[in-house]
């Protein structure tokens, strides 16, 4: 369960097993299995599977990226501002050229409002390639990986609190706030039951952010910033296994669980936005913008990698998947035969990303295991 290569196996399989039973004989009592309302109407908590899926299960993703996050902003690679240049530089090519390209195919048309979907970095996925083909790459490879899918999720968690919620209940946010700060203030205090408080502070800022009408997961961030940096390493250690390995695959399994459009007349602007913004826009925007910001940086905050170890590195990046998929939830919600399609896009345009930097990770492991330390300086 600890092991980044099960993870990515695992979910890869999940989300391979939800498409093809979708489109199989089992494929409609799946589809309406996963609409399937489930709740309690009293507290006006009625979600669908997928919605449950999508708004709970990711918050435990999210809650993971936000202990995360605090590490590194705390005592990591984000924590000073020259060692954070290279990978937050890299970042914003990740996502401003992706999001130019999706434009580029839908400029002044409703799909809009799907742009940050090829933005997005799948960062439990990406690790777990990069562990299963990138072995012989140097360390700062991973790192610098990790420091950018990092980034790339806070940018994430910002879109979707900005750009995908409406109608905000402040008296249901500011209720939020209070829990999430008290929480705060419990993890400072020693000899509480600090694990009951954490599962029942987590439920409860869970609640009031859902009720709120900003999208759930954000609970899940919020909480992840607020523990103790001291705290967030052995955290991420309990929690990420069993995001990585129950969390991510049901929500894969229910998203990829689409009925595939037929594509009688010719494939949207969506689809090709998607498709080639992911793997193309990450590739060029990310090897790019990380040449440049290495090139400018200080020598001590230079990473030890060459222009085909950034764009292996930005292959893996374009692995899009359980953010992007979150996203195409958000935004074409409305949109079912849109949405199918973007779906789709996001497992082509994931799987070219994947190829890509599973072989160039592959080669240029094989090239440093060959020529050791020597080529590393």
């Amino acid at each position: 369960m600890k092991s980044d290569r099960s993870a990515a196996l695992l979910l890869l399989s999940a989300a391979i097993m939800g498409l093809v039973l979708a489109n199989s004989p089992v494929g409609f009592a799946l589809l309406d299995f996963k609409s399937t309302y489930i709740g309690f109407e009293s507290i006006n908590l009625s979600l669908s599977i997928q919605k449950w899926t999508s708004d709970l299960l990711l918050a435990s993703f999210f809650l993971v990226a936000g202990l995360e996050l605090k590490h590194e902003l705390s005592n990591g690679v984000l924590s000073r501002v020259s060692t954070a240049l290279v990978p937050v530089v890299a970042g914003i090519g990740g996502i401003a050229v992706p999001a130019i390209i999706y434009s580029a195919f839908n400029w002044g048309t409703e799909y809009m409002v799907g742009w940050p979907i090829p933005t997005a970095t799948d960062i439990a996925f990406a690790l777990g390639v990069l562990a299963i083909f990138g072995r012989g790459l140097p360390k700062a490879a991973r790192v610098f990986l990790l420091a950018l899918a990092i980034f790339d999720d806070l940018v994430a968690i910002l879109v979707i609190a900005i750009f995908y919620t409406d109608d905000v209940a402040i008296e249901w946010l500011i209720t939020g706030a209070l829990v999430l700060a008290a929480h705060a203030i419990a993890e400072r205090i020693p000899k509480l039951p600090i694990v009951a408080i954490r599962f029942i502070s987590f439920g409860l800022a869970w609640y009031a952010v859902y009720q709120s009408g900003v999208h759930a997961t954000i609970a899940g961030v919020a909480m992840g910033l607020l523990i103790p940096a001291s705290k967030t390493h052995s955290l991420v250690g309990r929690i990420q296994p069993w995001t990585n390995t129950v969390a991510l695959p049901i929500f894969a399994f229910f998203a990829v669980a689409i009925s595939l459009p037929t594509f009688e007349q010719e494939v949207s602007s969506v689809f090709n936005g998607i498709a080639i913004a992911l793997p193309v826009g990450k590739i060029v925007g990310i090897t790019l913008f990380a040449l440049l910001a290495n090139l400018l940086a200080e020598k001590s905050a230079r990473l030890n990698l060459h222009v085909l170890d950034f764009a292996a590195v930005a292959g893996l990046a374009g692995i899009g998947f359980t953010v992007s998929l979150l996203m195409t939830n958000l935004a074409f919600e409305a949109l079912p035969e849109i949405k199918a399609e973007a779906t789709l896009a996001v497992i082509v345009g994931s799987l070219i990303s994947l190829a890509f930097g599973a072989y160039l990770s592959q080669i240029r492991g094989r090239h440093y295991a060959k020529h050791g330390n020597k080529d590393r300086n």
